[in-house]
């Protein structure tokens, strides 16, 4: 019989895991990406310090930072970091939920496999599982009414604290959370249906180390990290007509190479003359157009700047592309390329243009200006480290607030929503038919362990403290019962005012079915070898020569 030779159709050095081994390999990193921020999960959650190989630090509880900043190789757990980014980039809250039900889904399914249960059914238990609390959600959520101003501020500002009562500005929540509502409502504009439509983006977080963290303001207007380019210049323009350019205020060179013959120093005097009426005629087509400060996207040239101070115009260069198109939304300033074709029409307005120092520095502040499609909240904290938790707080913040304005549901945190969710699946598994319902009835397990780690990392008795959910949760119109972490008991979480938006429970559990159903589908992984095929072998077996 003639001995087979192995065909191969991959590359050398190509690792490949099979079968039972794929599997389970995926779903234990899957499972320890969880693992790693579920001490993160809830107000009395855990900070993580991560350093990346620069040596630069990141503390932060925040479940999006934490997975990004990790520096992850394996392709299961880096699908459970793309679950986050996906939740961060549609609601902005919720990833470390999100996460952490992810790793508790797989750890259920793990112990279904073991049960000689196959993957697909698993995955069809989970799906139905999924539909079904998606719509326990909308069923269980409660209206806002938009109307009421009243009412509709107090419940942004609750679930404004509630999304940043589990970060370091804890203590400060209720100060920033004002801070975010009065903002968010600045900027948002009501829709045909009574909905509001927001742009994130239009809320600028702008920060700035130094002072505490209560000193943080609400800027109608904008922050531009820059300063007046010349010191001959006024430092505040009350009555702003403002010039927003794209093009430089400077003599654009040549791009090809030319070389100029100069024979007389008269000659060289002309060049530099011919330089200057130039930027003379830039600067004079400014000045006919009535304006008095200048934002430029380019370099102003120092002749240039010494014209525009001689006219009193304030002018600031090298303004981000970002910070442009703010300033052309606030007061309503054309973007001009050509200098030259400048008119008054092109001008926006502000009540104030100024200077100021802040700390060491010194920022530029556009206030009063026309339209309210812009605000800026001025972020202060005493080292990096704080501004920067502090605006990924406020981020989530204003996140929240935005999702109850564009779709008005709301339920209730504290393990509340996630205890309902999981005693009304029990009942939904017993109508599925086959081993589905073992798989569903894994679903609100991996549900279930939400407000068990939430009791967890405050310190309780899990056990107890979920027996005491479900027997409250057992009464009629008790959907709102859930764990205060401070008291460390079962309440009434409406009146303990914790609330979150509908929409971000939604995401949460869909974007974590979605994930782990992807992972326990897999059952061949094929990973090439970074760098080509491996050495090749020693024939003789023979250490290597040494020198």
């Amino acid at each position: 019989m003639a001995q087979q030779i192995p065909v191969l159709i991959l590359k050398e050095g190509t690792q490949r895991t099979r079968g039972k081994d794929a599997q389970r390999n995926n779903i234990a990193a899957a499972i320890l990406v969880g693992d790693v921020i579920k001490t993160a999960l809830g107000p009395r959650g855990m900070d993580k310090m991560l350093v990346d190989s620069f040596g630069d630090i990141t503390v932060s509880n925040d479940g999006a930072t934490i997975l990004k900043e990790m520096d992850i190789a394996h392709p299961a757990a880096k699908m459970v970091v793309e679950v986050a980014k996906t939740v961060d980039q549609e609601v902005g809250d919720g990833t470390t939920t999100s996460a952490v039900l992810t790793g508790e889904l797989l750890k259920e399914a793990e112990k279904l496999l073991d049960e000689k249960i196959h993957p697909t059914v698993i995955v069809e238990g989970y799906r139905a599982a999924a539909r079904k609390a998606a719509e326990i959600l909308e069923e269980i959520a409660e209206p806002v009414d938009l109307e009421n101003t009243k009412t509709l501020k107090k419940i942004l500002k609750d679930a404004a604290m509630t999304s940043m009562s589990s970060k370091f500005v804890s203590t400060n929540k209720e100060m920033l959370a004002d801070l975010v509502v009065n903002a968010v409502l600045e900027i948002a504009k009501k829709n045909e249906d009574g909905t509001y439509k927001v742009k994130k983006d239009n809320v600028r977080l702008v920060k700035k180390e130094g002072a505490s963290v209560d000193k943080t303001e609400l800027i109608h207007g904008l922050v531009l990290d820059k300063e007046v380019v010349h010191a001959g210049m006024p430092k505040k323009v009350e009555d702003a007509k403002i010039a927003l350019l794209e093009a430089p205020l400077e003599i654009t060179k040549t791009e090809f190479d030319a070389k100029i013959n100069i024979s007389d120093p008269t000659q060289m005097q002309l060049f530099m003359q011919e330089e200057e009426r130039m930027l003379r005629e830039m600067v004079d087509a400014i000045v006919k157009t009535g304006a008095n400060v200048v934002f430029c996207q380019k370099g102003i040239d120092d002749l240039a700047q010494h014209f525009l101070a001689k006219a009193g115009i304030l002018a600031v260069r090298r303004v981000k592309r970002s910070d442009i198109e703010a300033i052309h939304k606030a007061t309503g300033a054309t973007i001009v390329t050509n200098i030259t074709n400048i008119t008054a029409k092109d001008l926006g307005k502000a009540k104030v243009v100024e200077e100021r120092k802040v700390q060491e520095d010194n920022m530029v502040f556009i206030e009063g200006v026309p339209n309210k499609d812009v605000i800026t909240i001025m972020i202060r904290g005493g080292t990096e480290h704080v501004v920067d938790e502090v605006k990924r707080a406020l981020d989530d913040a204003v996140s929240v607030v935005r999702n109850i304005l564009q779709k008005p549901k709301i339920v209730y945190g504290g393990g509340a929503t996630e205890i309902e969710l999981a005693l009304r699946l029990y009942k939904y598994a017993n109508s599925l038919e086959g081993r589905s319902q073992l798989a569903a009835e894994s679903f609100a397990r991996a549900l279930e362990t939400i407000p068990a780690i939430l009791a967890s990392n405050a310190g309780l008795e899990p056990i107890d403290i979920i027996a005491e959910l479900k027997k409250a949760h057992s009464a009629e119109n008790a959907k709102a019962y859930g764990i205060d972490l401070f008291k460390g008991k079962v309440v009434d979480m409406a009146k303990s005012r914790v609330i979150e938006p509908m929409v971000v429970k939604q995401q949460s559990i869909l974007s974590a079915s979605e994930a782990s159903e992807m992972i326990l589908r897999i059952d061949d992984v094929i990973m090439a070898k970074a760098g080509g095929g491996p050495k090749p072998p020693n024939p003789e077996n023979r250490p290597p020569d040494e020198d």
